[in-house]
């Protein structure tokens, strides 16, 4: 079991306001911290992952604070703070607010993710 908080989380994505702190925490699962200024849209950053652009890897997490709008191929849905949500395959997160939620998410799938956007910039 490995414990960890956003402080000891190396960062692995930031800049505009955009803050990610990943860390794997057993097994093949990684906790990710994660801050969005309101008016954040992760689509153009997500843009070649998936032939629809959308993030190929599950979440399950806790929205801590703010608004987001999550893009899906069935719709968009609204989440608010204090919620708990499971993202499957097929999402794209934009912040309606300023946002923090931590999110639990397979290590592997996660990296190709966070790679990709790093790659973006």
């Amino acid at each position: 079991m490995t414990a960890t908080t956003r402080e000891d989380t190396p960062v692995a994505i930031e800049g505009g306001g955009v803050e990610l702190r990943t860390r794997e925490i057993g097994g093949d699962m990684s906790v990710a911290f994660v801050r969005f200024p309101a008016g954040t849209d992760m689509g153009p950053a997500l843009k070649g992952l998936r032939p629809d652009g959308l993030c190929p890897c599950p979440h399950w997490g806790h929205l801590v604070k703010g608004r987001l709008k999550m893009r899906t191929p069935d719709g968009d849905e609204i989440y608010e703070a204090g919620q708990v949500f499971y993202w499957p395959p097929g999402h794209t997160p934009v912040a309606l607010e300023d946002c923090e939620y931590i999110d639990f998410s397979p290590t592997e799938a996660f990296t190709e993710v966070i790679d990709h956007i790093k790659g973006q910039g």
